[in-house]
């Protein structure tokens, strides 16, 4: 199951991404909301940079009201290619898997 997750969790970013900008405590916050996709710090960073070197998210700094600045990252015209590549890929492999773990319907 770590390897389907950790496949998808760079989609679910890019699809967070792809509402607004956010900056990476907010994707985690985001993440956590569902527990099957928990991800931390440890796990986002590390993604959000290599994300960027493949230029499907961009980042800016900007002042926070709070503390100190933070990055904030958005989609680019590759990232949203990208996602709207996979959403159509996604929903063929869903309902695959969802058939052949159906009792009955394989």
């Amino acid at each position: 199951m770590t390897e389907l997750r950790r496949g998808t969790i760079a989609f679910c970013v890019l699809a967070l991404l792809d509402e607004r900008e956010r900056y990476a405590v907010e994707l985690v916050d985001a993440l956590t909301a569902s527990q099957a996709l928990a991800a931390g710090a440890g796990t986002i960073y590390p993604l959000l940079s290599r994300l960027r070197d493949e230029k499907l998210v961009a980042s800016t700094w900007q002042e926070s009201p709070t503390g100190p600045p933070r990055r904030y990252y958005r989609l680019t015209a590759s990232g949203r290619r990208s996602l709207e590549a996979f959403r159509g890929e996604w929903a063929q492999f869903r309902d695959a898997v969802d058939q052949l773990m159906t009792p009955g319907t394989s």
